[in-house]
C-alpha cells in the first residue's frame, strides 16, 4: 500500500521505504484555489520523481519512487489552508534475495584444517553496523577468526576450521532505518574422535580374549563406517591387525592367544574422512589352564539298609574350562582312607551309592573335573547310617516358663510319647532374640532332665525358646513357646535423654520437613505427649514412638508452624518430665512492592516502596537499594541494612537519567528485585544571559563555523564517565551534531549532548568497550561547515 498523509487534518509524518511510492494529499474549501507546495521552505515547481495533481478540491503530491532527496518537511498553501508534513525515507539494510536464500537454506560445509570465508554484501543507508554472532555470542578477531567490514560488505574469515566451529551463526546488520538478521549454519567435517573408553576385558581364558569399547563421542560429522582392531605382544614394537569390525559391532574376540602371554590392544574408528587416533588398553594377560575349586560338602538325601543317596552343587571356581564331571569318594566314619565310588566321573550332581553295609556310618566327598584335571575335594559330608529310616521322637509336652528374674528364665517340659520303641536319648534347647531369625544352641541335656535355666539375660530382654527331643534316628520336632518370655526388669523413672543432637532452637525453610527425634528411658513404658504453644499438635503433624525414642514429623513446613513445641513424659503416677524447643519457619523474602520517587528537596530524590509481604513473618528482614545511570550501566549499592521503606539519595546530577532497584534480604538470601520502569531525571536549568550587541549598518555579520578549541582524544577506564568538549564560533549560531564512527548520536539515550553558547559537550555514561572509537563533532550554518575529530580509548580495571 502507498503511504498517504492528509495534510489538512494535522501535522503528520510519513515513513516510506526507499524505492516505494508515497503520497501527500490536502483538501481545500474551494475548487478555484491554486495551491503551492514547498519543501524545506523552498517553493516546489518541479522535482525529479514527483508529480503534482489536482482533482476537484483535492491537491496531491505523488512520489513514484522515494529516494533520499525526497526526505524533508513539506508544506502546502492554498486559499485559507496552510499545513505541513514530514517525509522520512527509510533505507534499512538489504541483501540480495538469491544470495540470502542460498546462504540460509543450505549449510556451509568445510573440511577440518581448511579456511572458510563467508562474505555478505549489503545495501542500505550508511553507516551500517555489522555484527557476527555464534551461539548468541559476538565474534571478535583472534588468532584464527577475523571479522572484516566495509561500507558495502562484511566478511567472516576462519583460517583453519575445526569441529569447534560447527554451529549456528547470525549476521546482524543495523542502521537508523532498521535491522536485518541472517541465520547461517556451518558444518565442519573431520575424522572421528577415538572410540570411547576404557577398553573392557569381557572374557579372558586360556583359549580366547574378548574386548569391548564404545562408539566415539564425536563421529567428525560423517558416520563411522568400521573399527580397526590391533594387538601388540608385550616386549615387541610392531602392531598386528586383527580385524575390521562393522560400525554396529563394538566388541571383538581374539581366539589365537598363548597361555599366560601379555598383550596390548588398540581400536581406531574410521569414517569417510580418515582414521581416528587409537584407544589403547592396559596390559592384558591371557589366563592359563586351571583346575576347578572345591565344591561344598555333599548333602544326605535319603538312606536305606544298603544305599545312601547324596547330592552336591558345582564349585564357585570352575577353572578355565567347563566341568566335565565329578569324582565321588566314601569312607567309614572314624577311618582315614577314601575309596572311589565309581570308576569314571559322574556327570550329574546326584548319586545313589549302593553296596553299603547295614548299620555302618559313612561319610562322602566330591571333586570336580575339567580339562586341566581333578580339582580340590570337598569337605566330608555329615555322617549317615546305612539303615532303613525310623520315626523321629515326638514333640516335648507342656513347655512353659516356670519362673524368671532380672537375669534368667527357667523352662520346664514333659517327655514326648515314645513311638515304636524309639527311646529319647536327650534334649536340645535353643534360643533367639525377638529381632533375629537365627537360633542359637544353649544346652544339650540328658534324657532324665526336663528343665533348664537360661542365664545371663539383660533387664527387659525378650527372647524365644524351643526344645526338641533327640534319639538314635535324629532330632524330633521342636516345641516353641507361644509368646515371648521376658526377664523381669526394675522400675525406671521416665527421663528424656537430651544430648547435643537435640537443638533448643530450629530455623527451617518453608516447604522443608520438620523432623525432631528425642530418645528417652523409663519402665514401664512412659506416656508421651506432644504440644505446640501449650495446645495439641495441628492435624498435619505426625508423631511416632517406638524403641525408646519419640519423633515429631511435619512433611512440609508452613509459616503457621512456627512456635514452641513441648514433649512430655509421664509414668501415670504423677511423675512428669518435659523438654521445649523453638521452631522458626523462614524463606527467601518475597520482592518489595511498587517504587515511588519524589523530589522533596532540590537535587535529591526520595525513594519509597511498598513493604515485602515477608515482613509479616520475618523479623530479620532488611532492604538494599541500588541505582544505575542509563539502561546499560552497572548497578551500584546506595544503601544496605535498611529496616524501613524509605531512602533519600542526595548526589543527583541534573540532566542524568537514574534507575532504582530495591531488594529484600534475610539470612537465607535475597528476593527478586523491584525496579523503576521509567528513568528519573532532574532537568538542568539553563542560565539566562542578555547580550547587547552593537548594530552595524551595511556590514554582513555572517561567519562560517570555526573551532576555537578543538576536540582532544581521551583514555578512560571501563565503567567511568567520559566528558568530551570543544568551543565553536560562527554566525548564525552553528548547529552542532555529534557522530561516533559516522553514526549520528543525537537520538542515542546513552549519550548526553549540550551546547551552551558555543561550548559543546558530549558525556558518555558508563563507558564500555563498545564506546571505543573515533568521535566527530560537526558545526554547520548557512554559510558553511566545520569538523573536529578525536579518539576515545578504553582500558580495563587493573
Amino acid at each position: 500500500s502507498v503511504p498517504r498523509c492528509y495534510l489538512n487534518k494535522q501535522l503528520a509524518t510519513v515513513r516510506v521505504l526507499k524505492g516505494d511510492p508515497a503520497e501527500l494529499s490536502c483538501t481545500v474549501s474551494k475548487d478555484n484555489v491554486t495551491g503551492t507546495w514547498f519543501k524545506d521552505g523552498l517553493k516546489l515547481t518541479s522535482m525529479d520523481g514527483v508529480v503534482f495533481e489536482k482533482k476537484g478540491l483535492v491537491h496531491k503530491l505523488i512520489i513514484n519512487k522515494a529516494e533520499d532527496i525526497h526526505a524533508g518537511k513539506y508544506r502546502f498553501e492554498g486559499g485559507d489552508v496552510k499545513t505541513e508534513a514530514s517525509i522520512f525515507v527509510e533505507d534499512p539494510p538489504q541483501v540480495d534475495k538469491v544470495l540470502l536464500r542460498n546462504l540460509t537454506s543450505v549449510p556451509t560445509v568445510a573440511k577440518a584444517g581448511e579456511g572458510v570465508k563467508l562474505r555478505i554484501p549489503f545495501e542500505g543507508r550508511r553507516p551500517i553496523r555489522a555484527v557476527w554472532l555464534k551461539d548468541r555470542m559476538e565474534l571478535g578477531d583472534d588468532t584464527r577468526i577475523r571479522v572484516d567490514k566495509t561500507d558495502t560488505c562484511t566478511t567472516l574469515s576462519i583460517s583453519s576450521c575445526d569441529r569447534r566451529d560447527c554451529g549456528d551463526y547470525k549476521v546482524r546488520l543495523k542502521n537508523d532505518s532498521g535491522v536485518l538478521e541472517i541465520n547461517l549454519k556451518l558444518m565442519v567435517i573431520d575424522k572421528p574422535q577415538p572410540p570411547a573408553g576404557p577398553i573392557k576385558i569381557v572374557e579372558n581364558s586360556a583359549n580366547n580374549i574378548t574386548i569391548q569399547w564404545k562408539p566415539p563421542k564425536d563421529d567428525g560429522g560423517k558416520p563411522v563406517q568400521r573399527y580397526l582392531v590391533e594387538r601388540q605382544q608385550v616386549g615387541r614394537n610392531d602392531w598386528e591387525t586383527l580385524a575390521e569390525t562393522p560400525r554396529s559391532c563394538t566388541s571383538f574376540t581374539m581366539s589365537q592367544v598363548k597361555e599366560e602371554m601379555s598383550y596390548y590392544f588398540r581400536v581406531r574408528a574410521m569414517n569417510a574422512e580418515g582414521v581416528s587416533d587409537a584407544l589403547e588398553s592396559g596390559e592384558v594377560k591371557a589366563a592359563g589352564k586351571a583346575s576347578p575349586g572345591a565344591p561344598d560338602p555333599p548333602e544326605i538325601i535319603s538312606a536305606s539298609r544298603n544305599t545312601i543317596t547324596i547330592s552336591w552343587k558345582a564349585p564357585c571356581k570352575t577353572g578355565t574350562s567347563q566341568i566335565m564331571g565329578y569324582v565321588v569318594q566314601k569312607r567309614k566314619k572314624g577311618t582315614v582312607t577314601w575309596l572311589p565310588v565309581t570308576n569314571v566321573p559322574v556327570k550329574d550332581k546326584k548319586l545313589k551309592v549302593t553296596s553299603l553295609k547295614k548299620g555302618v556310618q559313612y561319610e562322602f566327598r566330591v571333586a570336580a573335573v575339567n580339562a586341566a584335571g581333578t580339582g580340590q575335594p570337598s569337605d566330608p559330608s555329615e555322617p549317615a547310617f546305612a539303615q532303613d529310616p525310623t520315626k523321629s521322637p515326638g514333640q516335648v509336652q507342656d513347655l512353659k516358663v516356670s519362673s524368671s528374674d532380672s537375669t534368667s528364665v527357667t523352662l520346664t517340659w514333659s517327655k514326648p510319647e515314645v513311638q515304636d520303641g524309639n527311646a529319647v536319648k536327650g534334649y536340645e534347647v535353643e534360643m533367639r532374640p525377638c529381632n533375629s531369625l537365627s537360633w542359637t544352641k544353649c544346652f544339650t541335656l540328658p534324657a532324665e532332665s526336663t528343665s533348664c535355666r537360661v542365664q545371663g539375660l539383660q533387664a527387659r530382654e525378650k527372647l524365644f525358646l524351643r526344645v526338641r527331643a533327640l534319639s538314635d534316628s535324629g532330632p524330633g520336632e521342636a516345641s516353641e513357646l507361644e509368646a515371648c518370655a521376658g526377664a523381669a526388669a526394675p522400675v525406671v523413672s521416665p527421663r528424656l535423654l537430651i544430648d547435643d543432637t537435640v537443638k533448643s532452637f530450629l530455623v527451617i525453610k518453608a516447604g522443608n520437613p520438620i523432623r525432631v527425634k528425642i530418645p528417652f528411658e523409663g519402665f514401664p513404658e512412659p506416656v508421651v505427649t506432644w504440644l505446640k504453644d501449650g495446645l495439641p499438635l495441628p492435624s498435619q503433624a505426625a508423631v511416632s514412638t517406638e524403641d525408646g525414642s519419640t519423633q515429631l514429623l511435619l512433611r512440609a513446613a508452613e509459616f503457621s508452624d512456627s512456635g514452641t513445641y513441648t514433649v512430655e513424659l509421664g509414668d501415670g503416677l504423677g511423675k512428669r518430665e518435659t523438654f521445649s524447643f523453638q521452631v522458626q519457619i523462614t524463606d527467601i523474602p518475597q520482592p518489595p512492592g511498587a517504587i515511588r520517587l519524589e523530589e522533596n528537596v532540590p537535587n535529591t530524590v526520595t525513594v519509597t516502596w511498598d513493604p515485602s509481604a515477608s515482613e509479616q513473618w520475618e523479623k530479620n528482614l532488611y532492604y538494599t537499594i541500588l541505582k544505575r545511570e542509563s539502561q546499560k550501566g552497572l548497578w551500584h549499592v546506595l544503601g544496605d541494612l535498611i529496616y524501613n521503606n524509605k531512602f533519600t539519595f542526595t548526589r543527583v546530577v541534573p540532566g542524568r537519567d537514574y534507575y532504582f532497584r530495591v531488594v529484600a534480604k534475610n539470612d537465607l538470601g535475597a528476593s527478586d528485585p523491584s525496579e523503576t520502569v521509567q528513568p528519573w531525571r532532574i532537568w538542568k536549568k539553563k542560565a539566562t544571559f542578555q547580550v547587547k550587541t552593537q548594530k552595524y549598518r551595511g556590514v554582513n555579520q555572517n561567519q562560517p563555523p570555526r573551532f576555537l578549541v578543538p576536540l582532544k582524544s581521551h583514555v578512560v577506564v571501563t565503567g567511568s564517565e567520559c566528558h568530551m568538549s570543544c568551543a565553536v564560533g560562527g554566525h548564525p549560531s552553528p548547529k552542532i551534531t555529534w557522530y561516533k564512527d559516522s553514526r549520528d548520536l543525537s537520538r542515542d539515550p546513552n549519550y548526553f549532548c549540550t551546547n551552551d553558547f558555543g561550548v559543546c559537550s558530549l558525556v558518555v555514561l558508563g563507558v564500555t568497550k563498545q564506546d571505543e572509537g573515533e568521535y566527530m563533532v560537526e558545526a554547520s550554518n548557512e554559510v558553511g561547515r566545520a569538523f573536529s575529530k578525536a579518539f576515545l580509548a578504553i582500558k580495563g580495571n587493573s
